[in-house]
């Protein structure tokens, strides 16, 4: 009869001790970088590709130089047509935070029902083409339109609502409300009410309890819905082609005119890459400036 060696009782309790090191597996590391290779290639393609290409025409198109730099810096129009686009698209962000802001408080505080019909309300206008709705904003402002009908019976009318700048922002505005409604309310909806009815129940008015309270709680939903509104109102060439007049081009119509107008390819990319570096240097100032309110709401909250 045989007895067990302490080398067999050693193999039989913990085998994983004799067993060879398994090497490690590479792909399981490898995985996850995969899987973010697609949308690599796609914002590649679509973005950095297109933006490489026009910087390089810019100073290569038609011959190498700073050309068309100069062209641009040395012609106060291309001034005036740049200047002319920030202030419109300025001024459909402040239009569209002016009446978007009470309208997705009422969503907020709004029952169940008539949340969702507001909502609905809101995202009607994406299931109607854009070019769809400039024509239409075209028959309603133009002089003889319903809109300036309607004014002269109340004898108010009539007025030029088209070929001008009130026409660009009217179709502006009505295009890019949603894109302000939506993140305020997205905002707001995360703000805790009873905070401002416990600033009313110990003596606080209800606008000063609005202002100190839930105004700041929803100034995230104020920044992303201007600065979403903002880029894309830059962008605008349909609207401001439909609704203004060539007094009024936008730099969108400007880029149109010097490519396929003017086969001037050179300068059409010197305005869209001025354009982009306008929008940067505007984003950076106002995260500046968000950044300081942040620092200033922070130590008012601490006193508070």
């Amino acid at each position: 009869m045989s007895f067990p060696t302490l080398e067999s009782v050693r193999e039989e309790s913990s085998p994983e001790l004799t067993a060879a090191p398994r090497s490690p597996k590479r792909g399981l590391h490898l995985g996850p970088a995969f899987l973010i290779l697609p949308a690599l290639a796609l914002a590649l393609g679509i973005f950095a590709y297109p933006l490489a290409e026009s910087m390089w025409r810019s100073v290569s198109d038609p011959v190498p130089g700073l050309q068309n730099y100069q062209w641009f810096a040395s012609d106060s129009a291309n001034w005036m047509i740049l200047g002319r686009t920030l202030w419109i698209a300025f001024l459909s962000a402040a239009i569209c935070l002016l009446l978007a802001y009470p309208y997705a408080y009422f969503m907020t505080i709004s029952g169940p029902r008539t949340k969702t019909a507001l909502i609905v309300i809101v995202l009607i206008p994406f299931w109607t083409s854009l070019m769809i709705r400039s024509f239409a904003w075209i028959i309603l402002l133009q002089d003889t339109g319903l809109v300036n009908e309607i004014l002269s019976w109340v004898g108010l009318g009539p007025f030029s609502m088209i070929r001008n700048t009130t026409g660009i922002l009217i179709g502006m505005v009505q295009v890019l409300l949603p894109f302000m409604v939506l993140p305020l309310y997205s905002a707001m909806k995360n703000v805790d009410l009873r905070l401002v009815q416990a600033a009313a129940s110990l003596g606080a008015r209800p606008s000063v309890a609005f202002a100190k309270i839930f105004f700041p709680l929803a100034m995230p939903g104020v920044i992303s819905g201007s600065l979403l509104v903002f880029i894309q109102a830059l962008g605008f060439y349909i609207t401001p082609a439909l609704l203004g007049s060539p007094s009024q081009m936008l730099i969108s119509q400007y880029i149109y005119v010097q490519v396929n107008g003017q086969l001037e390819w050179g300068r059409g990319s010197v305005l869209g890459v001025l354009l982009l570096t306008a929008t940067l240097l505007l984003l950076g100032l106002l995260a500046l400036l968000t950044k300081r309110s942040k620092r200033s709401t922070g130590d008012d909250g601490d006193l508070l």
